[in-house]
């Protein structure tokens, strides 16, 4: 249900969302789809998103793919796992649109300038 509400405000906010359904679904759809960012949800079956980002940050071609983690965990220390695994940046759930269209926005931006 939260993830239909957020695919329906970034539509509605102009992107384009392609779903993955587990951790290893991820990282095939990072490979195969080219996303110009992830948003990585943490706790995904099968493979963790934490997983899943270290998978796609093997990839030489996915390197530099702007990830951010989003996560119902919000405890002290849980930014930083996030950030090591490879992620951008880290939102948690409930997710405020305006906070996150902002984080995507300045890794968007960031990405077209390097």
């Amino acid at each position: 249900m939260n993830r239909d509400l957020i695919a329906r405000q970034l539509r509605g906010k102009g992107h384009e969302v392609i779903f993955a359904a587990d951790g290893g679904d991820a990282v095939r759809k990072a490979e195969s789809e080219t996303p110009d960012l992830v948003l990585m949800d943490v706790g995904l079956p099968v493979m963790s998103g934490i997983e899943a980002t270290q998978a796609i940050r093997l990839n030489p071609r996915m390197k530099d793919l702007p990830i951010i983690a989003l996560t119902a965990y919000a405890m002290q220390g849980d930014q930083e796992i996030v950030l090591a695994a490879g992620c951008d940046d880290y939102d948690t759930k409930p997710i405020e649109l305006s906070r996150l269209l902002g984080k995507i926005r300045a890794l968007l931006l960031r990405q077209t300038s390097s």
